[in-house]
């Protein structure tokens, strides 16, 4: 062939650069049918002639041309006919199956419109639907049977340079609790995100649903339900499957392969972490990825107060995974600012459903211990506001309404700024409305939240627009950095620096309109200059595995993101009857 490999993306087809490397070009063994059911080849009408006829695809497609514009176009026009959003999340998911390059295009188009869909909120209505909206299989299913098999099934993924792999095993998603394999939604989702926010390529991300039973009985007893009937395996055998996986994984795809985990329950959770951090490529979202996105609000928050971290009282509703990566992280601020990790402690205090954290209460787990402070018992979480006065309150456990009318007025009446963050998941399990906070607050408190919410406007016509500490602010460009210059592993440093990182992305303005992040429609740049961020920091401090050194590095990560442009496909010294170019009715 006239032009130059640049790199395998597939079994079964290759991306080449044209001499000049104007031109990316792709090269397929696939024709006919084959090609226009391939998602990751399929541009629909916009094939030109030459292409429909090099693929054997001419007679099986309309006469007629349209452009990825106009096919954009007629998406949006069908989306909006969708009756709600569940329906939009199966359009949406329908389109990713049959032409993945038009899909991005319409995420990226919009992302503030459409990562609602794909993503939280109502990824989490699509997850308790998952066996009633099931289509086409997406991922990775490996069960507790697989063990000693998993190689095998690994082997069975068509793509070969896999550079992330997000995996669950669904026992608890979003603030939903145990969906067992319907949990595949939200790998499903993220990575989706990996590729819209943050560019990287789809072909190189792997969602995987590790099942090994559920609890769930309703999900036991469902006819559609898709996964293992069984209750959960535990013990030796849960953690034998989880080492032959990360073994697997990297066995496959190499040592700097990212592996993000997913919605695992609290007590898989952290030790998971602590058990395979050091060992392999790995992070846990809901402890990091929460963390950085949380911390990242804070610090902004604090160019409206005036004040440093060390400066505030904070208080969580929750003492889960989320809790206790927010609160590390704190810590570490704190410690950055210059005062004794100990003395940072104390500034940090936690309800869970038993009330507040003290020493000597009775089943404290090793993570909560470590934030259980000297103080009478006490249950109620107004009692504790009341006796505290936090200067921010951070709500984490999913308990819809947790953030009373009581204790929004409560923090106010100490705070001239009150920090109020109910980051639950999805909206039905958020601790407050926006419109409460700014409302009981007289427009005085700094929110955030974890899903959406619309801008809320004041009876003296002030209107504020709610910021949304949404994960996808981190994870899709620390997936880009690390995978970009091969992280060998990733500390906890790195997520300090992605909250910094994105702090300071959020502009003056943002924040005089109650942003506490930048707009979603500019996630694409958050992400590119965290990986840069990121990149910048790994060679830094010696560890990236890349080499050579890039020199310019902002060149570098660019040339790595993901275009949502067709790809010509090579055409060579095919040749075709004359006569055939009158084919061409139309083009659009």
């Amino acid at each position: 062939m006239a032009h130059g490999l640049v790199k395998r993306e597939s079994v079964d087809w290759e991306m080449h650069k044209s001499e000049d490397k104007s031109k990316t070009f792709v090269y397929t063994k696939k024709r006919g049918y084959d090609v226009t059911r391939n998602p990751h080849l399929n541009k629909g009408m916009a094939f030109s002639l030459e292409e429909r006829l090099q693929l054997g695809i001419h007679g099986l497609l309309p006469p007629c041309f349209l452009s990825q514009d106009v096919q954009l176009l007629r998406v949006l026009r069908n989306y909006d006919m969708k009756k709600d959003d569940l329906d939009r999340y199966v359009f949406l998911m329908g389109l990713q199956d049959r032409n993945e390059k038009l899909f991005y295009r319409v995420l990226t188009s919009d992302i503030e419109r459409f990562m609602p869909i794909v993503y939280t909120p109502t990824v989490g209505l699509a997850c308790q639907q998952y066996g009633l909206t099931f289509r086409r299989p997406r991922g990775l299913f490996i069960t507790i049977h697989d063990r000693s098999h998993i190689t095998t099934l690994l082997q069975s993924w068509p793509e070969k340079d896999v550079r992330a792999v997000v995996v669950t095993d669904g026992e608890r998603i979003l603030g939903l609790g145990d969906l067992g394999c319907y949990g595949m939604g939200i790998p499903v989702g993220k990575l989706a995100l990996y590729t819209a926010c943050g560019g990287v390529s789809p072909q190189q991300c792997l969602p995987v649903m590790l099942d090994v039973g559920t609890e769930n009985e309703e999900l036991l007893k469902d006819p559609l339900y898709i996964g293992l009937r069984h209750r959960r395996v535990r013990g030796q055998a849960y953690d034998d499957l989880l080492d032959e996986f990360m073994k697997a994984v990297t066995d496959r795809y190499g040592m700097d392969c990212l592996i993000q985990f997913e919605d695992f329950a609290n007590n898989n959770a952290f030790r998971l972490l602590r058990k395979y951090r050091n060992k392999y490529c790995t992070f846990n979202d809901d402890i990091q990825g929460t963390a950085a996105v949380a911390v990242a609000g804070l610090l902004a928050a604090l160019r409206i107060t005036k004040s440093k971290m060390l400066d505030h009282t904070i208080l969580f509703q929750g003492a889960g995974e989320a809790a206790m990566g927010i609160a590390d992280l704190i810590t570490m601020a704190m410690e950055k600012e210059g005062i004794p990790r100990e003395q940072c402690l104390k500034k940090i205090w936690m309800v869970d459903s038993k009330g507040l954290i003290v020493k000597g209460r009775d089943h404290l787990t090793h993570e909560k211990e470590r934030f259980a402070q000297e103080h009478p018992q006490m249950k109620k979480l107004e009692d504790v506001v009341q006796k505290l006065k936090p200067t921010a309150i951070i709500g984490v456990a999913a308990v819809a309404g947790a953030f009373t009318e009581q204790i929004i007025k409560d923090m106010a009446s100490f705070n001239e700024r009150p920090i109020i963050f109910a980051l639950s998941n999805p909206t039905s399990k958020a601790e407050c409305t926006a419109e409460q906070c700014y409302t009981l607050t007289e427009g005085r408190g700094i929110f955030a939240s974890g899903s959406p919410f619309d801008p809320v406007t004041l009876a003296d016509g002030r209107k504020f627009y709610p910021g949304q500490g949404n994960n996808a602010y981190v994870f899709p460009g620390v997936g880009l950095g690390v995978t970009a210059c091969a992280l060998r592993h990733i500390t906890d440093e790195v997520f300090l620096l992605t909250a910094e990182t994105i702090a300071s992305l959020v502009t003056e303005k943002d924040l005089s309109e109650g942003r506490l992040y930048p707009p979603l429609n500019t996630i694409r740049n958050v992400s590119f200059k965290l990986a840069v961020k990121i990149v910048e920091y790994a060679y830094k401090h010696n560890m990236a595995l890349l080499n050579p050194e890039p020199e310019d590095k902002e060149a570098f990560v660019r040339s790595l993101i993901y275009s949502t442009d067709y790809d010509e496909f090579a055409v060579d010294s095919y040749r075709w009857p004359e006569d055939a170019m009158g084919v061409q009715s139309c083009k659009l």
